[in-house]
């Protein structure tokens, strides 16, 4: 038994007699693991890919927020030392970092560092409505846009089959293309913005964009480029679109803003809807 507090310059002694074995960076990935979860971060030093449940818990519990060891805890119902143990693979890893606690300088808190590129998983199986969406809207295609938009969707639903989540590449591109077109498109009015964004969209056959309500902003899609064709895959899709509004409505309203999606082609919805908070 260890004497000693192996992780305590990063989260505080533990009782170590909880210590639970294999919980270390190379350990394999857990058959029938809840959601079958890969995560992929890029750091400074290159890309990392955590295969293990606990890790990918602890990660998508600090992309809500900054969280001490004590609250990851809590919520993962792991020991101290197992929490501990992750948290001091993902320091090593370049994909957290931690500081001080102001309300308590026992104790520190931990947030994600990197860039989140993506995910892994096997849920679902995409092969027929791939082979479909092929035949009937690629092969069939004699406009060289909609060919290309087609081929890009092809690519993303390629992606998917092999359970690859591009949405966090995609919502950064958004981002850099909003920021990009915000001269053009701003205005001090919202609603006469919208108007100039729905234009944007319709002019570049993104989709068309109405504004459903002011407060809170909400804006319907419809004919939407990013995810009309995508297999049902019962979550929103629109991460590209998401990223470009972000990215707009936070300089027009001079601070970030968070873009919701709350209804989408891919989920089985008419339309695609966003919620700018």
């Amino acid at each position: 038994m260890l004497r000693s507090c192996q992780y305590e310059p990063l989260y505080g002694c533990f009782n170590n007699s909880n210590m639970d074995v294999g919980v270390m960076s190379n350990e394999k990935p857990q058959k029938n693991r809840a959601n079958n979860q890969i995560k992929i971060f890029g750091t400074q030093t290159g890309v990392n890919i955590i295969e293990s449940p606990i890790k990918a818990k602890i990660l998508s519990i600090l992309e809500e927020k900054e969280r001490n060891g004590a609250e990851i805890v809590a919520i993962t119902g792991k020991s101290k030392a197992t929490i501990s143990a992750h948290l001091h693979d993902l320091v090593d890893m370049g994909i957290i970092e931690s500081k001080s606690n102001p309300l308590d300088g026992r104790s520190k808190i931990f947030f994600i560092k990197s860039s989140y590129i993506g995910g892994l998983s096997r849920e679902k199986d995409f092969k027929k409505e791939m082979d479909n969406y092929i035949t009937e809207n690629v092969v069939k295609s004699n406009d060289p846009f909609e060919f290309f938009r087609f081929v890009f969707r092809t690519i993303r639903v390629a992606l998917m089959e092999e359970g690859f989540n591009i949405d966090p590449i995609l919502h950064n591109a958004g981002v850099k293309v909003g920021s990009t077109f915000y001269e053009k498109l701003k205005d001090p009015k919202t609603e006469v913005m919208v108007n100039k964004i729905a234009d944007f969209w319709q002019k570049n056959k993104l989709g068309r964009i109405k504004i459903e309500k002011l407060e809170p902003l909400t804006i319907r899609a419809y004919d939407c480029f990013e995810c009309e064709d995508l297999p049902k895959i019962g979550r929103s899709a629109c991460a590209f679109d998401s990223g470009i509004l972000e990215a707009l409505f936070s300089e027009h309203f001079s601070k970030d803003v968070n873009v919701e999606e709350v209804k989408c082609f891919a989920k089985g919805d008419d339309y695609c809807c966003f919620i700018v908070k």
